[in-house]
C-alpha cells in the first residue's frame, strides 16, 4: 500500500519521541509529516529550532496556503489550527479552541483523513488530555492506518489511553517500532 502523509499528534510528554522519529527519516522520506504537538500559544520561536536540530528533514511552520512536500515535516503554528485541504495545501485558522487546545490534534487529523483517506497514517503520542482521540477514529473511519504509542511508554498516557478507548487501532507500538514501520515505507 503507498501512503501519501503521515500526521502525528501529541503534548505532554511527546517532544522526545517526535524529535527521535524526525531523527530517524530518511532525507528522501517519500511523503510529507504533519505535526499537531500542543504546545505554549504565546511562544512564537524556539520550537522549530529545537526540533530541527536533531530532524534528517526540513521542519517548517507554514503558512496558509502552502504547499505539502514530501520529505517536509510542517507543524501546526502556536496558537493556530492546522487544516489539511484536498489540494495538498495547509489553511491555518484561529477559530476556538477544541478540547481546550490551538492548534487541535482532532480537527488536524479530521482534516488529514477527509483529506488522504486510505492514504493516510496517523499516529497518536503521549499527551495529558483527550484531543486527537476522535480525530484518529475518523482516520480509521476512512481506512488509513492508525498508530498509537504503547501507554506503558507514554510520560502522559490520557492521549494514548483515550484513542484505544475509542477506536480500534491498528498498531500500539513503541517508539522504536514506530520508527521501524515509518521506515519500511522508504
Amino acid at each position: 500500500m503507498n501512503y501519501n502523509a503521515v500526521i502525528i499528534g501529541g503534548s505532554a510528554g511527546s517532544f522526545q519521541v517526535v524529535t527521535k522519529i524526525l531523527n530517524s527519516l530518511p532525507k528522501t522520506f517519500p511523503m510529507p509529516v504533519l505535526l499537531c504537538l500542543h504546545r505554549l500559544k504565546h511562544v512564537r520561536s524556539g520550537f522549530v529550532e529545537a526540533l530541527s536540530l536533531k530532524s534528517n528533514i526540513p521542519i517548517e511552520e507554514p503558512f496558509d496556503k502552502d504547499k505539502l512536500i514530501p520529505g517536509k515535516a510542517f507543524l501546526a503554528p502556536a496558537n493556530y489550527h492546522m487544516y489539511i485541504e484536498l489540494a495538498n495545501r495547509i489553511a491555518l485558522s484561529t477559530e476556538d479552541s477544541v478540547n481546550h487546545s490551538r492548534p487541535s490534534i482532532d480537527l488536524s487529523f479530521i482534516t488529514a483523513s477527509n483529506a488522504y483517506r486510505n492514504k493516510l497514517i496517523g499516529i497518536i503520542l503521549s499527551g495529558a488530555n483527550k484531543d486527537g482521540a476522535f480525530g484518529l477514529k475518523k482516520v480509521h473511519d476512512n481506512g488509513g492506518v492508525t498508530i498509537v504509542q504503547d501507554p506503558e511508554e507514554c510520560e502522559v498516557r490520557t492521549m494514548t489511553q483515550s484513542a484505544l478507548h475509542l477506536t480500534k487501532v491498528d498498531y500500539v507500538y513503541s517508539t522504536d517500532l514506530i520508527i521501524k514501520f515509518l521506515l519500511k515505507l522508504t
